[in-house]
């Protein structure tokens, strides 16, 4: 599966791990989740890290945007993992869709992530 999603700090900190490309279906599986997180915490933290990630098919991209627009104020901090140019571009690309702090590392410092996203 493309998407993978834990919960921790009670729900709060959604660690999301993506590998290859993303479907359209996928995020039937992620939204229901993420909006009862949201109903709970309001805001939430999301650490995002990307594992051989090809991006996002069409119809994946347009449910990406529409979260994106829906939630532009219920993220409060973003970390990225990856390991390719795009994907540190991609976090440069989201600030205008949100009002969270978003930070990129690369590929190996997923405990410096997890230490930032966690961080009061």
């Amino acid at each position: 599966m493309p998407l993978e999603l834990q919960q921790e700090m009670d729900g709060k900190l959604l660690a999301v791990r993506l590998t290859g490309t993303l479907q359209k279906d996928d995020y039937k599986h992620f939204l229901p989740t993420v909006e009862r997180a949201i109903q709970k915490h309001g805001k939430l933290r999301i650490l995002v890290e990307m594992h051989d990630f090809h991006g996002w098919a069409l119809g994946a991209l347009w449910e990406d945007i529409k979260f994106d627009v829906k939630h532009y104020k219920d993220i409060e901090r973003l970390a990225m993992v990856g390991d390719k140019k795009w994907e540190q571009r991609m976090a440069t690309f989201c600030k205008p869709f949100t009002t969270a702090t978003i930070k990129y590392f690369p590929q190996g410092q997923s405990a410096e992530a997890k230490a930032w996203i966690t961080a009061e």
